[in-house]
């Protein structure tokens, strides 16, 4: 299991950051949210460009925004590994998907709780990640929604029927209890688990 770990929580983003580039973390996930899409909105890009001052590891960009092509080429300057935007967004899916793989970057849909994973299933061919949200979108700090076991099942099940390589990622509520209900996961994304504790190491390691 690769492990995603967000700041969305931390109080001193710098040193939390640098906190995790000393672990044996997979990934700095960085939520990216725009106040429409969201109800909340995350620190402009202008700040978020500095994050690999402070950790050398890579990044999974999750975008939580209503138009995603304002964003991918600016976020597509920083060390990405993915960049993951919502089926649920107001833009031409498909043109977002090629705009991200211009860049030689990996591509992520995000589905939000409520959404028909069957909405998932023109793009399949195309994408190397799927971002299950087990928490409602915007807010940090959620209870992990227990229909979300199912919904990874059957998301697995639709990638092993078209014999694609896709990773699952969940994110939202992640903790040593929750992990149990993720079997079918490839990386879970933790925030306030990992950044509200006084050993990320160990609470990452919990993870795995």
């Amino acid at each position: 299991m690769k492990i995603s770990g967000s700041f969305l929580s931390s109080k001193n983003i710098p040193k939390d950051l640098e906190k995790l580039n000393d672990t044996d973390i997979d990934y700095i996930h960085v939520d990216v949210m725009d106040g429409k899409f969201t109800e909340n909105r995350t620190m402009p890009f202008s700040e978020m460009r500095h994050i690999s001052d402070y950790t050398s590891k890579r990044l999974d960009v999750h975008l939580m925004v209503k138009e995603p092509s304002k964003y991918i080429p600016m976020y597509a300057e920083l060390n990405c590994e993915y960049i993951t935007f919502h089926i649920e967004s107001s833009e031409d899916i498909k043109k977002n998907i090629d705009l991200i793989k211009g860049y030689s970057i990996k591509c992520g849909l995000a589905i939000s709780p409520d959404t028909k994973i069957s909405s998932l299933i023109p793009y399949l061919p195309d994408i190397d990640l799927i971002l299950v949200m087990s928490v409602v979108p915007g807010r940090g700090e959620q209870e992990f929604i227990e229909k979300t076991s199912d919904r990874i099942k059957e998301i697995r099940e639709l990638i092993e029927e078209y014999k694609l390589n896709i990773v699952i990622n969940v994110d939202g509520g992640i903790n040593d209890k929750t992990k149990e209900k993720c079997n079918f996961a490839d990386i879970l994304t933790s925030g306030s688990y990992i950044i509200k504790s006084n050993n990320f190491q160990e609470k990452i390691s919990s993870l795995r």
